[in-house]
């Protein structure tokens, strides 16, 4: 018994090690590639270029060349800020980002983190992140920065209860929070087929709000807050933030793929490619968004949340949870 206690210890120290650096591997790959096709895509839909130096091949290092701009950039803290608070906030926000990567599953026996509430706490983790957002516009001493962070902590609130309602709906279906027991027990064609393709739409709209991209960019409106929270950052802290950004389109894209989509199945073969290859459309989707839709007002964005989301979301889980009873009751 202390030999196999002692053998468990061993492949613990063996693996974790392993499962932190594909998780940072995955983290700082995925999100340059989303970044890098947002400029080509949005390029390619305005009838433009883009980025076509930098690296020589259709402008593929300009994310690095711009990664390393940042860090050539002086970071200013401005005179009347917080300046312990305005310095943590990027890290706030970047770390939760990271974390939300461990509890993905990529593959059948690729789960780096299992456990059987891993659905919430990806959740939990993905709206941690808005707390940097606060700590950078109250730090910052600037009033678009501080309007820019209210407008974020009211869109978190309106829109994180129809995204937790469309989650719990699969989980109710599933009988189960372990994402990979979610995959699991979905066909390759995920939940798209059947009452559950609404909560697809309900998750995928409130993800967009919780990123606060576009139309759901009001925290960031540069016509009118400059930059909102981002106001006042410079150098690698503003760098720190657009990397939040876009490992947060990656995972939102990761985890809508994962409970909607049937994750790392596919038609054929089963593997970690499928899951790249859904969470490549989702991201599309989000880079084409920005590029359609003009941006809402405040309270148009409100109202849809409260009034047309909100109660979608409850009337779904009362239909799944109805739909449940009859299968047990058959």
């Amino acid at each position: 018994m202390i030999d196999a206690a002692r053998d468990l210890l061993d492949n613990y120290w063996v693996l974790m090690p392993v499962k932190v650096l594909a998780v940072l591997a995955i983290f700082l790959t995925f999100p340059l590639v989303v970044g890098y096709m947002e400029h080509k895509v949005m390029a390619h839909m305005q009838a433009r270029l883009g980025p076509m130096e930098a690296g020589r091949f259709h402008g593929v290092l300009q994310l690095v060349a711009d990664g390393i701009k940042f860090v050539q950039k002086e970071s200013i803290i401005p005179k009347a800020a917080d300046k312990w608070v305005f310095a943590l906030a990027p890290a706030v926000a970047l770390i939760p980002a990271i974390l939300v990567f461990g509890f993905i599953p990529y593959g059948p026996d690729l789960v780096p983190i299992r456990s059987d509430v891993g659905l919430f706490v990806t959740l939990a983790l993905s709206s941690v992140s808005v707390i940097g957002v606060l700590m950078a516009a109250w730090s910052s001493a600037n009033k678009y920065s501080l309007m820019g962070g209210i407008r974020a902590a009211a869109q978190l609130i309106a829109y994180e209860l129809p995204l937790v309602l469309a989650a719990a709906a699969v989980a109710m279906q599933a009988g189960s929070a372990d994402l990979a027991v979610i995959v699991e027990r979905q066909g390759w064609w995920g939940y798209i087929v059947g009452p559950l393709v609404i909560g697809f739409f309900v998750y995928g709209t409130a993800a967009l709000a919780e990123l606060t991209r576009p139309p759901f960019d009001m925290p960031v409106a540069d016509s009118e807050l400059v930059f909102g929270h981002l106001t006042e950052y410079t150098g690698l802290r503003f760098a720190f933030f657009l990397l939040t950004e876009y490992a947060g389109i990656v995972s939102q894209s990761a985890i809508a793929a994962t409970l909607f989509l049937g994750g790392w199945k596919g038609p054929f073969l089963d593997g970690p490619w499928w899951l790249a290859a859904k969470v490549l459309a989702l991201s599309f989707v989000v880079i084409w968004a920005r590029s359609t839709y003009p941006r809402l007002r405040e309270d148009q964005l409100q109202s849809f949340a409260w009034l047309r989301l909100v109660p979608v979301s409850l009337a779904l889980l009362l239909v799944v949870g109805f739909l449940k009873v009859y299968e047990v009751g058959i």
